[in-house]
């Protein structure tokens, strides 16, 4: 029988337990929105959660704090497993307070994340939050300070996904850009520096909150979320699916997952995926489906940069990173965004140890006004040197079009790819037939009596000694020419020749990316 203060115990461990009460609850509900505690329960495994610092008090006395509770300091905390596997989370509390963030708020979340880099376990960060607790002053803001400070100090170290699911504006945006992975839910997450009713004082723009900075917007046109899902639900589904992708840390692998797929399949639909005309374009998504362990492709950043995929695979049972030219947009071509998108997902995946596999299909980078003067060498720089920079096994595939400085940028031999195979198909060549012509044979087609004639038979000459993987692979840039059938089998071949790869670098604090 429980004595009288284990009683009280149980009491106010419900009674905190229940945030800022059901009415409060209720609103969260009719918003579309699961509370704090709702969200870890679905995430975590059953039973495995366990809360900390469900007594921490705030110790603000300002403009009537000192009356005003606010239970758990509206922040859940704890640790438990996801499908099997340590991992720590913090949740926003909307239902109190706000969720805004105050000294103590924030201390509780700086402790968690400080016990997952000790554990080397993921950190998930649900964020639901009206922003800084503007009575707290200069404490909350050095709450963020801290929060931002460990966000860094564990970058590369275990994986931090953030999780929007409510507002998250002002500097309380910082803390989800320098993680990892950010997760959005369409028409309940919003993230902002300064909001619809601030825009429309200083700059007399009218705006939605969806519409400055919804889930479609930051997924499809800011680039800054990685993520888009339908319901909380399916989000919570998502960050389950990407955790079996990741190690626990930067020192471990990530985990392997047989999908009962044989090693040594012909992927034979690769054999009548190319069109004979080169400037028809093909969905390279079917060529990732045909090559992943039962098909099953995670993309990352889907309806950003469509121009260029990126996403998580497993081969023969090792999870792989892809990074591959889409002909369906823009012909494949490279630019700004897809240069970041590929630069910050490579840089992801050699910091927790996932193998790289680079498709490629590109006519080279694209060219205009616009992405010169808003600085296409800058960013294209950014995916040169993470290629360069990446130790990881990287694998490399020509399926078609390989031309100029994208030749070398999609993780060609020179950058140090380990493996590099072409089908018959691939084009690998300074430019394409049309303009190399024009610019070798300028003088014989000019001074010729038919000149459209001799400009076709020049055009013809260049693509059969030139547009061919042969070339490449007689100098030793290409490995082997392949058929596309035995792509998925010459793979995984090579990511198990080089999974002991070792890499001795100069000694340095850091290189300094073009950013």
């Amino acid at each position: 029988m429980a004595t009288k203060k284990q009683e009280e115990l149980l009491i106010l461990k419900n009674k905190l337990r229940m945030g800022g009460g059901e009415k409060a609850m209720d609103r969260q509900h009719s918003a579309g929105k699961m509370t704090a505690r709702e969200r870890l329960l679905a995430l975590f495994d059953e039973g495995s959660f366990v809360e900390t610092g469900l007594f921490v008090k705030h110790r603000c006395t300002n403009f009537g704090m000192e009356k005003k509770e606010s239970p758990g300091e509206g922040v859940v905390t704890g640790y438990g497993t996801v499908n099997g596997r340590l991992t720590y989370a913090a949740a926003q509390d909307f239902t109190v307070i706000g969720g805004s963030l105050g000294e103590m708020h924030a201390d509780k979340i700086v402790k968690t994340q400080e016990a997952a880099m000790k554990a080397g376990a993921p950190m998930i960060c649900i964020n639901d939050s009206g922003g800084a607790r503007i009575q707290e002053g200069v404490d909350a803001l050095a709450g963020y300070g801290r929060i931002f400070y460990n966000n860094t100090m564990a970058s590369g170290v275990i994986p931090q996904i953030s999780v929007i699911m409510g507002p998250c504006a002002g500097g309380a945006v910082y803390s989800p850009a320098l993680t990892d992975f950010i997760f959005m839910v369409k028409n309940t997450s919003q993230m902002f520096i300064t909001g619809p009713s601030v825009i429309a004082a200083v700059t007399g723009e009218s705006v939605t909150a969806e519409e400055l900075g919804g889930a479609r917007t930051h997924n499809a046109i800011s680039g800054v979320a990685h993520y888009m899902a339908e319901d909380e639900g399916s989000c919570i589904r998502q960050i389950k699916e990407l955790l079996g992708y990741l190690p626990q840390n930067n020192m471990e692998n990530p985990p392997e997952m047989d999908l009962g797929d044989d090693w040594n399949r012909m992927a034979e639909s690769l054999n009548e995926l190319i069109p004979e005309n080169p400037g028809k374009p093909y969905d390279m998504k079917a060529v990732i489906e045909a090559l992943a362990d039962g098909g099953q492709f995670m993309e990352y950043q889907e309806y950003f940069a469509p121009n260029l995929i990126t996403g998580f695979i497993h081969m023969g049972g090792r999870s792989t990173g892809v990074i591959a030219n889409q002909p369906k947009a823009m012909a494949g071509c490279l630019d700004i965004n897809a240069s970041d998108k590929a630069a910050r997902f490579i840089r992801t995946c050699d910091s927790f140890n996932i193998p790289l596999l680079t498709l490629v299909d590109v006519p080279g980078f694209l060219p205009g006004t616009m992405q010169e003067h808003n600085g296409i060498i800058r960013h294209g720089a950014k995916m040169l040197y993470a290629y360069s920079e990446a130790v990881v096994p990287k694998i490399t595939v020509i399926t078609r079009k390989s031309y100029g400085g994208a030749y070398i940028g999609m993780c060609s031999r020179h950058l140090g790819a380990d493996a590099v195979f072409a089908w018959p198909d691939a084009e690998i060549a300074v430019m394409g037939a049309d303009g190399a012509a024009n610019i070798i044979f300028s003088k014989e087609i000019k001074n010729a009596s038919d000149g459209a004639s001799r400009r076709k038979e020049k055009i013809a000459e260049y693509q059969e000694s030139m547009m061919n993987p042969y070339v490449a692979a007689s100098r030793g840039y290409v490995d082997d020419v392949i058929m596309p059938a035995e792509t998925r089998k010459r793979v995984i071949s090579a990511l198990e020749a080089f999974r002991g790869k070792r890499v001795q670098k100069m000694p340095k604090k850091h290189g300094n990316i073009p950013l």
